[in-house]
């Protein structure tokens, strides 16, 4: 090893007490540490009663270029999806979806315009309408999505005509 960022801590997991320990309080804290070109900060942290704070993106985005008959989002790699349609498209019921789990769906037309998009049925929208899309060339709709229960993903009211 050579250079001054290898004399650093790259990374840690530390204990922290959340206070002072007594007879009837020993909370601690998990702390999580990682560097990159600096000495390890703080990154994540796991408190004595089980809540994760964290100053990192947990889900990443899918951005697909080319979607035309039926796709499968897999929601366990992926928490955003932006889809352009290139011909009309289902979106078939996913497999890897978590309870609590939400994010966005963007669709964007292609040059031509006037794709469609069908729904499987884990996916809901309110009263049964669907989702009807704007159809312009290179137009552009935004989705939000939360999944409820296993085989249940709402779908909210479309943002539509971005361009």
């Amino acid at each position: 090893t050579t250079g001054t960022d290898a004399n650093l801590v790259a990374a840690a997991i530390e204990a922290v007490s959340e206070g002072d320990f007594s007879a009837s309080n020993n909370a601690t804290k998990l702390s999580f540490k990682t560097g990159a070109s600096e000495a390890a900060t703080e990154k994540m942290t796991l408190s004595s009663t089980g809540v994760l704070t964290a100053n990192v993106v947990l889900g990443g985005t899918d951005t697909d270029t080319s979607n035309t008959g039926n796709v499968t989002l897999d929601f366990s790699a992926q928490q955003n999806f932006v889809l352009t349609l290139t011909g009309n498209t289902t979106l078939v019921n996913p497999s890897t979806e978590s309870v609590g789990q939400s994010g966005f769906i963007a669709f964007i037309q292609d040059g031509t315009g006037g794709r469609t998009i069908t729904l499987g049925t884990d996916y809901e929208t309110a009263g049964a309408a669907g989702l009807t899309l704007s159809s312009g060339a290179s137009k552009t709709d935004l989705v939000p999505y939360v999944v409820v229960a296993a085989n249940r993903i709402l779908l909210g009211q479309p943002q539509r005509d971005f361009s």
